[in-house]
């Protein structure tokens, strides 16, 4: 179990060591060709700075990274990575911003984006596609946005569809879709999703068409008050939990997310879903998890328009 006393989240030089024993294990490579015929540079002025003794260009471990021309120390990077990967809900940047010492807002707004960033996987589809020869996959839609009635003064903001793929005791994979419709879903089903899986969703008329292109399609009917068949086999159970996380989260501790960013917002709680403890993964692992994927990432900077994510 992390201890948030530890060295690392506190002392810069700590942070730096831990930050580049993650990214580089054996030894320093330069991030701007690739070379590892590098060498530490000394003094004071150049502490964390590396120099390639190819191209001759100068690096730190922040170079091609979420991080770089990030001014936040590196320590209160760690923190905060630590804090985001741990709270099943989430953590608004309000709070970080508290937590962390951070001085605007703003700041602490971006650097949840880029940790957001960090978390995004796209390993599923380098892989072949989530599930499986004879794998469950549940595929099911929800909407994401406010009540009328909690708005006293104002309409509320148009609710917003997502999609998620969801392996039964394993990853999730989720999207904004500006459409629920067949046209729409379909590419995202079958680039995300190995076609020898077994499909499960609800009786939606736009899933029986992609159904058919895989191992097999089985569908609960939801307005006929059934949601489970063949024992405990046929359902989107799984689905319907996942939504529940992300719905209190967005609800409870972000509020309101902006369209712009919701994909963002997607990509955290994928990834905690993904990695939680019941596959094995504590929050240590998680945050050591996201630390490897802050690499050949970047995110830059868009003031947040009125309404944007909180």
């Amino acid at each position: 179990m992390t201890s948030l006393s530890e060295k690392r989240f506190h002392d810069e030089d700590a942070a730096r060591e831990h930050i580049e024993a993650s990214r580089w294990p054996n030894s320093a490579v330069c991030p701007l060709c690739n070379s590892d015929n590098v060498h530490r540079m000394g003094g004071k002025t150049q502490a964390g700075m590396f120099l390639c003794n190819e191209c001759r260009g100068k690096f730190t471990c922040r170079t091609g990274t979420v991080m770089e021309r990030s001014h936040v120390p590196l320590h209160k990077w760690l923190l905060a990575i630590h804090l985001m990967a741990s709270s099943k809900k989430g953590i608004s940047a309000h709070q970080l911003m508290r937590n962390l010492g951070l001085g605007s807002y703003r700041t602490a707004w971006f650097l949840a984006h880029r940790i957001r960033e960090a978390m995004r996987d796209d390993s599923h589809t380098a892989s072949g596609g989530m599930g499986g020869d004879g794998h469950v996959i549940e595929a099911d839609e929800s909407y994401i946005g406010g009540k009328a009635k909690n708005r006293a003064f104002r309409e509320p903001a148009k609710k917003k569809a997502v999609l998620t793929l969801i392996e039964r005791d394993g990853r999730a994979k989720s999207f904004h879709v500006a459409n629920v419709s067949a046209k729409e879903v379909r590419p995202l089903i079958v680039t995300n999703a190995d076609r020898a899986s077994v499909m499960m969703t609800d009786e939606s008329p736009i899933y029986p068409k992609v159904g058919r292109e895989f191992k097999s399609h089985h569908a609960v009917n939801h307005s006929a008050n059934e949601y489970v068949r063949l024992g405990s086999y046929i359902h989107t159970n799984t689905a319907e939990n996942f939504f529940s996380i992300l719905k209190r989260g967005i609800t409870g501790v972000y509020h309101t997310v902006s369209e712009a960013h919701l994909h963002r917002y997607l990509n955290e709680f994928d990834f905690r879903y993904s990695n939680r403890v019941a596959l094995g993964v504590d929050d240590a692992k998680r945050a050591a998890l996201v630390l490897k994927g802050i690499e050949g990432k970047r995110l830059t900077y868009q003031q947040p328009a009125s309404g944007a994510a909180h």
